[in-house]
């Protein structure tokens, strides 16, 4: 292991204390990870699936095992609640859980040749070593869709977590290592300046995948980084989900799927619902009793179990928050509950009425716990509006009627719709978006196709 003098501090966005201090690496520490990345990865390719599948297997029991710990840490470190914490810790497992099924489905192919005197045959392998960049929202989650699915593959990964949230990734890595994980097959690098890190992976042609999780703007630049060594790309990108609630919704029932969609990580979740169109005949019924929902949340301390929203992640979280709230009252929106800051870093959770497309919120992601309602009249009213966005991650829709849900489904330009069910994500499922949103799929069978190369093989039998 590389000796690494200068730390940098982990910082609770609830308390403003010292969590945690890690590694604060550079482009050095990065030139050295891929040289033991590389080496890892000439003997792990090698490995049976069967010896990748128990070993991953394993993984999934150990983080299981210590699931309160990880959910205190994510909480401690980026401020989700911790109730909700241990949710994304069961939901991060899935992913190991699954992809040690996976590796074992890696299957190769025969096919007939219009030769006698010969064999065609297809295989697949994995890619090489991979270079990951995850988010803080998901520090969990987030990191077990690419590491599972690359490990499975037989690619070594090199992960650079969120400088918000590098704990969690730590604890990963070191339930690997205690699972029987080979050393250096998944490497965690932390850093407070990821630009000389990121510069060296990309630059560097041993490293021949790159998976990111984050924004657009970022996403791009790594694209056109990736080009000169033509590294495999998966993106996945900002989101700017819609929710169209249909005058025959179950109202109750809509709200609290809203509320589940909208609120969950006090609304810094890449699909969660950025923009909410309600029909008509139902705009102020759903709208009071949402406001009445989101007035009865409560804001805390995200290790208390009881909370239900806690804090956003950083100063800058919160003045985008305060910036799209300030622009919508400046042009006409109404706060039915909500508006303010509250403490530090919380934002009281907020409904906003009278909102039009010409507001900022209504172009860019919030990521703050904010819900702009809206009202629409027709279907394709909606629809048009839904997808008025240069992203196309997730949408969401509630209706009863069967012929619309067809209808819908089919002309929103998403990679995710949500039908009646605001939580679609789940291990064995495509995630991933299209348009500004990105490209590649993580999850399922999709997800481990992300790491394996095809390989064709034609044989001549004299």
């Amino acid at each position: 292991m590389t000796a690494v003098s200068a730390e940098f501090d982990v910082v609770s966005p609830s308390s403003g204390q010292v969590v945690g201090r890690v590694p604060d690496q550079h482009a050095d520490d990065a030139r050295q990870m891929i040289e033991r990345s590389v080496q890892a990865f000439a003997s792990w390719r090698r490995t049976t699936v069967y010896q990748r599948a128990e070993l991953l297997r394993t993984f999934f029991d150990l983080m299981l095992r210590d699931e309160a710990e990880i959910a205190r840490l994510i909480a401690s470190e980026m401020g989700k609640p911790v109730t909700e914490a241990a949710g994304e810790v069961r939901y991060a497992a899935s992913f190991i859980e699954w992809y040690a099924e996976e590796a074992k489905r890696i299957f190769g192919s025969t096919m007939p040749s219009q030769s006698a005197h010969k064999r065609l045959f297809v295989t697949h392998e994995a890619v090489g070593p991979v270079y990951a960049i995850t988010p803080w929202n998901f520090p969990a989650a987030m990191a077990t869709r690419k590491i599972a699915p690359a490990l499975a593959a037989g690619c070594t990964i090199i992960l650079k977590a969120a400088e918000q949230s590098p704990l969690t990734a730590l604890k990963m890595q070191a339930l690997w290592t205690e699972a029987g994980g080979p050393a250096d097959t998944f490497i965690v690098l932390t850093t407070s300046d990821p630009i000389p890190v990121t510069a060296v992976m990309m630059q560097d042609a041993r490293i021949r995948k790159i998976t990111f999780t984050g924004s657009t703007e970022v996403g791009r630049l790594l694209a056109a980084q990736a080009a000169p060594t033509l590294k495999r790309v998966s993106l996945e990108l900002g989101g700017h989900a819609p929710y169209l609630i249909f005058d025959d919704a179950d109202i109750d029932q809509a709200v609290l799927d809203v509320i589940a969609c909208k609120f969950r990580n006090a609304g810094q979740t890449c699909v969660c619902t950025n923009r909410i169109y309600v029909q008509r005949g139902i705009a102020e019924e759903f709208t009071r009793k949402l406001t009445d929902a989101v007035a009865a949340l409560k804001v805390g301390d995200p290790l208390d179990a009881s909370t239900q929203i806690g804090p956003l992640v950083d100063q800058q979280g919160l003045d985008k928050v305060q910036r799209h709230v300030q622009d919508a009252l400046d042009k006409g929106a109404h706060v039915t509950t909500g508006g303010a800051v509250t403490d530090g870093l919380y934002f009281a959770p907020t409904v906003l009425t009278g909102v039009t497309p010409d507001m900022v919120l209504m172009r860019e992601e919030t990521f703050g716990p904010v819900a702009p309602v809206l009202i629409f009249d027709t279907e394709e009213e909606a629809v048009q509006a839904a997808n008025d966005t240069e992203y196309g991650l997730a949408a969401y829709l509630w209706t009863q009627n069967l012929g619309r849900a067809f209808r819908i489904t089919e002309a929103l330009e998403y990679g995710i719709v949500g039908l009646n069910d605001p939580v679609p994500s789940t291990a064995q499922v495509p995630f991933g978006g299209v348009k500004q949103s990105g490209y590649g799929r993580e999850g399922g069978p999709w997800g481990i196709q992300e790491y394996l190369t095809t390989k064709y093989l034609s044989m001549t039998v004299r």
